[in-house]
């Protein structure tokens, strides 16, 4: 099923996770519904601005997925509102600054981007209704002994 011109509804409920544990991915009619909002104001701006491939790393996660990964009961992937992309050749911040200058989301978190790295991290992205543009950048830091993640405000490079 074609969610948009570029997005596919397989691109967003590929899982490795669920194909090894046979969990469900399947999307409800209204998930599918907020998936083809998130790409038609988010992430098809992207692939016609940059006229490159958005290549998804993680999309909608059914309950029983995001359980099994140790995904937040708070996701928006559980809810199909969001996508963890990349797009080949193009720095993740570069990305992000431009989708900071230029859309609406919900939530724009530039995820484990390392400086002088353009290759690192991804970027997630969710889009509802009553979006927020929210701007965070997510690292992996030692803290208390263990690593643990922490967001910061705004997009850091």
């Amino acid at each position: 099923m074609r969610l948009s011109e570029h997005f596919m509804l397989s691109e967003f409920t590929k899982s490795q996770t669920a194909s090894r544990l046979g969990l469900d991915n399947t999307p409800s009619d209204q998930e599918i519904i907020r998936m083809q909002a998130l790409c038609h104001h988010v992430l098809e701006p992207v692939r016609n601005h940059f006229m490159r491939p958005v290549v998804l790393s993680s999309g909608f996660r059914s309950d029983p997925v995001n359980r099994a990964i140790g995904g937040s009961r708070t996701s928006q992937h559980r809810l199909g509102e969001a996508g963890d992309f990349e797009i080949p050749g193009l720095s993740n911040v570069e990305v992000a600054q431009w989708m900071h200058r230029h859309l609406n989301y919900d939530q724009l978190i530039l995820e484990f981007y390392t400086p002088g790295d353009p290759n690192s991290g991804w970027i997630h992205v969710s889009w509802r209704p009553n979006y927020r543009n929210q701007e965070l950048t997510a690292r992996r830091e030692r803290r208390w002994g263990r690593w643990k993640t922490v967001y910061y405000a705004g997009l850091l490079p």
